[in-house]
Parts: structure tokens; sequence; C-alpha cells
């Protein structure tokens, strides 16, 4: 049986989605590009998705659109904050690389 939710949780947790987990275990990614998508789930978990310089999506506000590496200069990563579930998490959806 799972643990009940806690209504104040220090983050909420950052799963990979399954394109994410491949990209994370392709052997010829490099280091640098696999630190900055680690960072980002730590932050992304620790923020609960209010990444500061995150954008969101009109559309669909619980998008959001981070940059990976320092000022962007690796690529994008994406996540969904997924509030209603239960428990409520965060998926990191896609990575576009530059």
């Amino acid at each position: 049986m799972s643990e009940p939710y806690d209504e104040d949780p220090q983050g909420l947790p950052c799963l990979l989605s399954e394109e994410v987990t491949e990209l994370l275990m392709d052997k010829a990614l490099p280091g640098d590009v696999f630190s900055a998508i680690v960072a980002a789930t730590v932050v992304i978990n620790e923020t609960r998705g209010e990444v500061p310089g995150s954008t969101a999506s009109a559309k669909w506000p619980q998008q959001r659109r981070m940059s990976l590496g320092a000022g962007g200069a690796l690529g994008i990563a994406e996540y969904v904050i997924v509030a209603t579930a239960d428990p409520p998490h965060i998926v990191l959806t896609r990575i576009q690389l530059y």
C-alpha cells in the first residue's frame, strides 16, 4: 500500500519519459549534457516545477520549458507538472539538444 500524499512535500517527484530515459542511457551522450539533464531534474523537483526562468505554454500552462547548460547553450528541457495526479508529480517529457 502506498503512503498517503503529504500536502506540503519538500518537492515533487520528477519522472522521466521513455524518450528522456533512452537519451540518458545513450553511451555517446556527452558528460556535460548528462549532467545538465540530471541537474534539471533536481531543480524541477526542488522548485515543484516553478523553475526560475522557465516558460509556460499559453495553451497548456502545466507544460514548461527551461534551458539546459550555462545560458541555455546545450538545449531545452520540456516538462509537465501533473498536479492533479495522486500523488502529484512532474514528467520530464523531452530534451531538445542544440
